[in-house]
């Protein structure tokens, strides 16, 4: 888009743009689909969602956890959280079980089919910093950056409404 096709009153640096391209969440938005777009072939290729996907990796990672862990790293909530499990779970990569010291947890271990998937998905990484096309320190201070506004917008929506008032 040029600058011709500005609508009348975004010139006033002390009026908020609301053209798209000035849209900071767009920007978000729009390089998260990218990014997700490039996974989608990868993970199809082993019967896997991206959100599915971000499950296995923290699995991977730690092998046993519980579902409030999987909420809290994955900054999902229970109710999208559990189908995913459970077609995990479905699939055999994974199963749940309540703790023995406390029923009201929940864990989630990987199954051997669920590591042994690890090593048929091992490249997906590779393949994706290749489509990223940044160096490695670029993607670290974008990731610094990222999770920075992250904790931000947490903090800021913390206990607060909506910030837009309704007209």
């Amino acid at each position: 888009m040029n600058d011709d096709t500005r609508a009348p009153g975004n010139g006033d640096p002390a009026e908020p743009s609301l053209l798209l391209d000035d849209h900071f969440c767009f920007t978000l938005y729009a390089a998260s689909r990218a990014v997700t777009g490039v996974y989608r072939p990868l993970l199809d290729a082993v019967g896997l969602t991206y959100p599915q996907y971000l499950v296995m990796v923290v699995l991977w990672e730690h092998r046993t956890v519980t579902v409030k862990e999987l909420v809290a790293a994955l900054h999902l909530d229970y109710g999208t959280l559990t189908p995913l499990i459970k077609r995990l779970e479905a699939h055999g990569l994974l199963e749940r079980q309540r703790r023995a010291d406390d029923e009201r947890v929940v864990e989630v271990a990987l199954t051997p089919e669920g590591t042994a998937l690890r090593e048929r998905i091992r490249t997906v990484p590779l393949a994706i910093g290749d489509a990223i096309g940044l160096t490695r320190e670029e993607i670290a201070a974008a990731q610094d950056l990222l999770r920075r506004l992250t904790a931000n917008v947490d903090r800021h929506t913390a206990g607060t409404g909506p910030a837009v008032k309704a007209p």
